[in-house]
């Protein structure tokens, strides 16, 4: 009678405790000094909006204030509220005309063929490079023919018509990964042009929508030069009152910086609410498969 020896198991090796590796830490080390350099200007707008005028001096530029002074925010939104809430109605209402004109831009450049479309698509594009300065003339007196100047309607339809080379041109590259066979197939089913748009290529286009939503609001709110020409007192937005805080022969500089960090929270919460789709947006539609 033979006995067989029971098999002999071996424990399992102990684990390795995960360590960075010399090269990761020190990238991690790097973009994190790169991350407090461009992070040092806000510092200094805080510092600035919190001290008193009389606390705010070269001298004392980097240091933070003892006690915050939250006045200042109270008095640069008595100054530039109102202004606020105009560049809150510019930049929806812009913004919403050109993602809506430069999806059907795209739609058509993209999905349905007609003699020219090439060239007019070239066209288009040449209007993105196209400097605001160069064209401020004939805008103002485009603006004012049609008796829109000095209201926000006139500086909505200049953003509108300024945007729409950049969003056809998402739009349409956006749409080109879409495949003709959903087209095909419900142009058999009897679909038109506005049919097909609104079952087919809308409930696919929210990737392109964020992304041109992010950009222009981002882009509108932030502009200067058609605010400072295209409106008069009552319409003019956020942006350009922030200039006239700083006005005058002896500047409170606490206000302006004050107003600075106001006026830059809408386009904050836009990123933190829609920053991480913002990516995934670009490049939706780049790689087929």
């Amino acid at each position: 009678m033979t006995t067989t020896a029971p098999p002999v198991t071996t424990a399992p090796p102990a684990a390795v405790p995960h360590r960075p590796r010399p090269r990761r830490a020190g990238l991690y080390l790097l973009l994190a000094l790169a991350t407090l350099f461009f992070l040092l200007p806000v510092y200094l707008l805080l510092a600035t909006a919190f001290k008193t005028p009389e606390a705010i001096s070269l001298a004392t530029t980097w240091q933070w204030p003892r006690d915050l002074n939250w006045a200042s925010f109270r008095e640069a939104w008595a100054k530039v509220g109102g202004n606020v809430g105009n560049s809150l109605l510019l930049a929806v209402s812009a913004t919403a005309l050109s993602a809506v004109l430069g999806s059907l831009n795209g739609y058509a450049l993209s999905k349905w063929t007609f003699r020219g479309a090439n060239t007019l698509f070239a066209l288009m594009l040449f209007g993105m490079f196209i400097p605001y300065q160069a064209i401020l003339i004939p805008l103002f007196q485009f603006i004012k023919g049609l008796g829109l100047y000095g209201s926000l309607g006139g500086l909505i339809l200049a953003h509108v018509v300024y945007g729409l080379p950049i969003t056809t041109l998402i739009f349409r590259n956006y749409y080109a990964e879409v495949p003709d066979a959903l087209v095909e197939a419900a142009t058999i089913d009897g679909a038109g042009f506005w049919g097909i748009y609104r079952r087919i290529i809308l409930p696919l286009s929210v990737p392109a929508f964020v992304v041109v939503v992010i950009w222009e609001f981002t882009q509108i709110w932030n502009e200067f030069l058609f605010a400072a020409t295209l409106t008069n007192t009552s319409s003019q937005p956020v942006t350009y009152a922030l200039s006239q805080l700083a006005g005058g022969q002896a500047v409170s500089w606490n206000l302006p910086m004050a107003g600075a960090i106001l006026a830059a929270l809408p386009t904050l919460l836009v990123y933190v609410l829609l920053g991480r789709y913002f990516v995934r947006g670009l490049l939706a539609g780049s790689v087929k498969g």
